[in-house]
């Protein structure tokens, strides 16, 4: 099971994290629990990969939300790039943003095993 240690050696900011679960270590702990099986990351990975950028960005938004309020910085920061450039239309190598990001969801899942 994760503590709060691991998720620190990982870059989230527990601090911030436990705020928005007002200090409840358990409840946070369940939380971040459950990103790693987040059906969002994988309506993203599809949207992307079918080229539909505008199931990808509404994907990409709502996790982002999510991330942003565990303060799971490597998923946030990720998936935060690749909103912004979904909403600005930009072209950019999608599969490889998304490599990186299921490669951040993948190492929190082991953390949580």
């Amino acid at each position: 099971m994760i503590t709060l240690a691991d998720l620190r050696r990982y870059g989230a900011d527990t601090e911030r994290g436990l705020a928005t679960c007002m200090g409840n270590e358990a409840l946070y702990l369940r939380l971040v629990n459950s990103v790693p099986s987040e059906q969002r990351f994988e309506d993203l990975a599809r949207a992307i990969l079918e080229g539909n950028r505008e199931d990808a960005f509404e994907a990409a938004h709502a996790l982002k939300g999510v991330l942003g309020n565990l303060s799971l910085t490597p998923l946030f920061e990720k998936t935060s790039e690749i909103t912004e450039l979904l909403r600005s239309g930009e072209d950019a190598d999608y599969e490889k943003l998304l490599a990186e990001l299921t490669q951040a969801r993948d190492t929190l899942k082991r953390l949580c095993e």
